[in-house]
């Protein structure tokens, strides 16, 4: 299980820096920051299932209570909205043994 997590993590993590690197080239052309938010990034990826999750989440009975909370979320940078969860999922997957080192003189 905790490889599981650590390759989700790091798959999660590599892709928010792929985000990054695109977001941050896209501020050196335009000369200021420029955040891309998740919703645009999905939406580049695959509209249909952007609209999908919307009208699933518009649907449910706690709805009204989940849509501002998803809508927060969506506009958020998408580099970050992927790199928080990749790093609670790497750290819930590290070793939890802590490393013992040998000096020298005690071999």
């Amino acid at each position: 299980m905790r490889l599981f997590l650590r390759v989700l993590g790091t798959w999660l993590l590599g892709v928010a820096l792929i985000l990054l690197i695109i977001d941050g080239t896209r501020s050196l052309g335009a000369s200021q920051l420029v955040f891309t938010s998740f919703a645009d990034n999905w939406a580049w990826l695959n509209a249909d299932s952007l609209a999908a999750v919307r009208a699933f989440v518009a649907g449910r009975f706690f709805g009204l209570v989940l849509e501002p909370v998803t809508e927060f979320i969506f506009a958020c940078p998408g580099w970050a909205v992927l790199a928080v969860p990749g790093a609670l999922l790497a750290w819930a997957g590290r070793s939890r043994k802590t490393r013992l080192f040998v000096r020298h003189d005690q071999i």
